[in-house]
C-alpha cells in the first residue's frame, strides 16, 4: 500500500512531521505507567498499605506478561487487517487506563492486584500496536531517529516530569499518607489518557492486508504460522532475534534487580529514587544521540556498542557488591566500603542511562526495517514474545547464582553471560544479518 508521507520528499525532510510527532507522544503518555505503577510508587504502596506482598506483585506481573506474550502474534495478525490496528490500540488503552484508575479506589490488596494485572495487560498490549505503527509513520531511513526520539520523549514525560509531579504531591501530603499514592495513580491515568489523543487522531494505518469477507480466523492462524516459518528461514532475522533475546533479557534483569541490589549496599528509598532519576535524566540526551550516531555508523554498530557497555555495567555491579561482601562487618572499613559502593551504584546508574533507551530504540527500529510493513503487527507480535519471555531467564539466573554462591555480586557477574553470548552471536552473524538488511529483510 502507498504511504501518505512517502517517497523522496519525506527522506529529505529534517523536521519531524505531525504524524511522527503524534506517534512520539504516545511514549510520553504511557511511560508514567512504567515508572509510577510498575517500578517506583505503587509497588511500595501495595506492600506497605494494602497488605499485599512482593511475591504477589511479582506473580501478577508474570501472569500479565504471559497472557500478552501468548496472544501477541494472534492479536497482531488480526490488527494487520485494514482499519483494525487503531481499534486494537484504542481498546488496550481504554483497558489499561480504566483498570489503573480502579486501583486508586480500593484499599483491598486483592482488588489492587486484579487492577494491576488487567492494566498491565492493557499497557503491554497497547505497546505492541504502538511499536508496529512505526512502519506507518515514517520511512526506513528515518526509523532509527524516530524510534530514539520516542524513547527520549518517554524519559522526559512520563518517567521524569509526571514522576516528579507525583513525588511532589506525596511530599506535600507526607510519604506516610496513603492518599499520596492514590493521587499518583490518578495522575498516571489522566497523563496516559490525555497524551494518547494525538496518536489516536493523527496516526493512520497506511500498510495493511485486505480483510477477507469470510474465514478471517482461519486466515489469521495461517498467517501466524507463515510468519513464524519466515522468521526461522531468514537466517539474518533469526540471528538478530536470537541475540536480541539474550541482550534484552540482560537489560530487563538490570532494570528489575537494580532496586533490590541497591538495598544490599544500604541505599534507602530516597537514594534509590535519586538513582532512578539520574538514569532517566542521562537517558534523555543519550537516547537521542544513539539515533544520530546510528545514522552515521549504522544501527548494528551502536547496538554492539551498547551490549559492550552492559558488560562493563555488570563488571561495575560485581565490583560494587564484592567490595561490600569482602569488607569487615563493622567499623570504619565497613562504612568506607558502603560509601564507595553507593558511589559506584550512582556511577552504574549513569552508565545504564547512556545505553538503556538507545539499545531498546534501535532494536525496535532495526527490526522494523527487516519486516514487511503491511504485516508489522504480526511480526512485532513475535518480537514482543522474545522480549516478554526474555524477562524470565535473567532474573532466574541472577537468583540461582546468588543462592548457590551466597553472593549477590556473583549473581550480577552471571548476568554478564547473557550480554557476552548476545555479543558473540552479533559478531559471528554480523555479515548474515547485514546481508538480510541490505536485501530488504523478509519479503
Amino acid at each position: 500500500m502507498s504511504e501518505s508521507d512517502s517517497g523522496k520528499e519525506l527522506k529529505k525532510k529534517s523536521k519531524l512531521t505531525i504524524t511522527e510527532i503524534s506517534w512520539l507522544f504516545y511514549d510520553w503518555a504511557n511511560s508514567v505507567y512504567a515508572t509510577n505503577v510498575m517500578a517506583a510508587i505503587i509497588p511500595i504502596f501495595f506492600i506497605s498499605y494494602a497488605g499485599g506482598t512482593d511475591t504477589a506483585w511479582a506473580f501478577g506481573s508474570s501472569i500479565a506478561t504471559l497472557i500478552v506474550a501468548v496472544l501477541a502474534p494472534f492479536l497482531g495478525a488480526f490488527a494487520d487487517f485494514r482499519g483494525m490496528k487503531k481499534k486494537f490500540l484504542l481498546f488496550f488503552i481504554i483497558i489499561g487506563t480504566s483498570f489503573t484508575l480502579m486501583m486508586a479506589f480500593t484499599d483491598n490488596w486483592k482488588w489492587m492486584l486484579v487492577g494491576y494485572i488487567v492494566s498491565y495487560i492493557g499497557f503491554t498490549g497497547a505497546n505492541l500496536f504502538y511499536d508496529s505503527f512505526l512502519t506507518d509513520v515514517t520511512t526506513k531511513e528515518r526509523m532509527d531517529r524516530i524510534s530514539s526520539y520516542g524513547y527520549a520523549m518517554g524519559y522526559i514525560g512520563g518517567s521524569t516530569i509526571a514522576f516528579l509531579i507525583s513525588l511532589a504531591v506525596m511530599m506535600v501530603l507526607g510519604f506516610d499518607n496513603p492518599l499520596g499514592p492514590k493521587i499518583a495513580i490518578i495522575i498516571t491515568t489522566v497523563w496516559w489518557a490525555l497524551f494518547s489523543i494525538p496518536i489516536l487522531i493523527k496516526v493512520k494505518q497506511i500498510h495493511y492486508i485486505d480483510a477477507p469477507k469470510k474465514g478471517m480466523i482461519g486466515l489469521t492462524l495461517k498467517n501466524v504460522w507463515k510468519t513464524f516459518i519466515s522468521l526461522i528461514k531468514n537466517r539474518g532475522v533469526f540471528l538478530f532475534l536470537l541475540a536480541y533475546f539474550f541482550y534484552i533479557d540482560g537489560v530487563n534483569t538490570v532494570i528489575h534487580m537494580a532496586t533490590s541490589y541497591g538495598t544490599t549496599i544500604g541505599l534507602d528509598t530516597i537514594g534509590l529514587i535519586g538513582a532512578l532519576l539520574v538514569t532517566q535524566v542521562v537517558a534523555i540526551p543519550c537516547t537521542i544521540l544513539f539515533g544520530k550516531l546510528a545514522k552515521r555508523f549504522g544501527a548494528m554498530r551502536m547496538i554492539l556498542a551498547a551490549v559492550c557497555m552492559y558488560v562493563l555495567i555488570c563488571g561495575v555491579g560485581f565490583y560494587m557488591g564484592y567490595s561490600i561482601e569482602s569488607a569487615p562487618t563493622s567499623g570504619n572499613d565497613y562504612d568506607n566500603a558502603i560509601k564507595f559502593s553507593q558511589l559506584l551504584f550512582f556511577l552504574m546508574a549513569i552508565l545504564v542511562g547512556t545505553v538503556q533507551g538507545g539499545i531498546q530504540a534501535l532494536s525496535r527500529s532495526y527490526f522494523g526495517k527487516l519486516i514487511p510493513p503491511e504485516r508489522s503487527n504480526e511480526y512485532f507480535g513475535f518480537f514482543d514474545i522474545f522480549g516478554k519471555f526474555a524477562a524470565v531467564m535473567g532474573t532466574a539466573l541472577y537468583g540461582f547464582i546468588s543462592l548457590a554462591t551466597g553472593s549477590a555480586a556473583s549473581g550480577i557477574a552471571g548476568v554478564s553471560v547473557l550480554f557476552i553470548f548476545a555479543l558473540a552471536v552479533l559478531i559471528w552473524g554480523r555479515k548474515i544479518i547485514k546481508k538480510s538488511e541490505l536485501d530488504g529483510g523478509i519479503k
